[in-house]
């Protein structure tokens, strides 16, 4: 065939048939490429996803309200939620509540139950306001029986009112306690009461006999 044509018209033929080759070329690539890009692009946003997802969900905590809310049951709750975040998260309180021995700013933890107390409660009955994930009783972090037989106040217990009882420690100073201690946890022994500003040596001397973390 090319045998018939003059050297331009070959020229001519050669040309077409490279651009011809170029589109046949280019339409594979747009047509078989491009959608493995996207699919590339898929996948690596699905993968941010559930990272993302999985950071989330080490970043929560589930725990039990019972008592007097208005909705009872499981709550989901950022990781460093406080007492007063899963009562909010349960509906809020029901009118019977009575929270004066809750210590709403108490840190909660995962896997365990709280029971809000209600007026309507039987007098006397042993209330267990915080139960964790083995049943254990913690609510002695929001009892205020603090006393020890031997009197001493317990300053892993006690609440402003009760610290103000102490020699020396004002409304300041007892804020500063419990402040102190819902930040950093339980007091490990008595002297480390001292690591709350305002609370030297010399006052400590005329707490220590007067005070207990156990």
């Amino acid at each position: 065939m090319l045998e018939n044509l003059s050297v331009k018209q070959k020229k001519i033929f050669i040309i077409v048939a490279i651009i011809v080759g170029l589109g046949i070329m280019y339409f594979i690539y747009n047509k078989i490429g491009t959608p493995s890009s996207e699919i590339e692009e898929d996948i690596l946003v699905q993968n941010n996803s559930a990272e993302s997802n999985n950071v989330s969900t080490e970043e929560e905590i589930i725990v039990h309200i019972t008592g007097a809310v208005k909705q009872p049951g499981i709550v989901r709750l950022e990781e460093g939620s406080r007492m007063e975040d899963a009562i909010e998260k349960a509906g809020g309180l029901t009118e019977d509540a009575d929270i004066s021995n809750v210590n709403l700013a108490y840190v909660l933890e995962d896997g365990i139950k709280i029971k809000i107390p209600s007026n309507l409660d039987i007098e006397g009955e042993e209330e267990e306001v915080i139960i964790d994930d083995i049943g254990e009783n913690i609510s002695q972090e929001t009892d205020t029986t603090i006393s020890t037989s031997e009197n001493q106040i317990n300053i892993n217990k006690a609440t402003e009112t009760e610290l103000e009882t102490l020699p020396g420690i004002g409304a300041e100073l007892a804020s500063r306690i419990v402040e102190y201690r819902n930040q950093n946890g339980k007091f490990s022994s008595s002297e480390d009461i001292k690591n709350v500003s305002g609370i030297g040596d010399s006052k400590f001397e005329k707490l220590k006999d007067l005070i207990c973390v156990k």
